[in-house]
């Protein structure tokens, strides 16, 4: 059974900083591209971050310069650490992960169970 947890969320002021945590586990060969959206109440889910399994990054407008993706693949594990948190951040954060299931390479793209972050003084 694969599974995406993540970790991290909670309440922090304006101009605050919180650091979300995804790790996979499970029957998992290798893991490519890892990201993060995050969904505001009436809104779509967007894309916060990405991160290939080489390092390449891409960001939100929205969050440039105050985001950072990072990923630690010997423990399949990728972060997000957020600073100068603004109230607009608030939202449900989910982690998302292009896995390779197995040596014939049968894919799968997984998803967490959201965890919220919520900005406001």
């Amino acid at each position: 059974q694969v599974q995406l947890v993540e970790s991290g969320g909670g309440l922090v002021q304006p101009g605050g900083s919180l650091r979300l945590s995804c790790a996979a586990s499970g029957s998992i060969f290798s893991i490519d591209a890892m990201g993060w959206y995050r969904q505001a109440p009436g809104k779509q889910r967007e894309l916060v971050a990405s991160i290939t399994s080489g390092g390449s990054t891409n960001y939100a407008d929205s969050v440039k310069g105050r985001f950072t993706i990072s990923r630690d693949n010997a423990k399949k594990t990728v972060y997000l650490q957020m600073d100068s948190l603004k109230p607009e951040d608030t939202a449900v954060y989910y982690c998302n992960a292009d896995l390779v299931l197995d040596i014939y390479r049968r894919r799968g793209v997984y998803w967490g169970q959201g965890t919220q972050v919520t900005v406001s003084s």
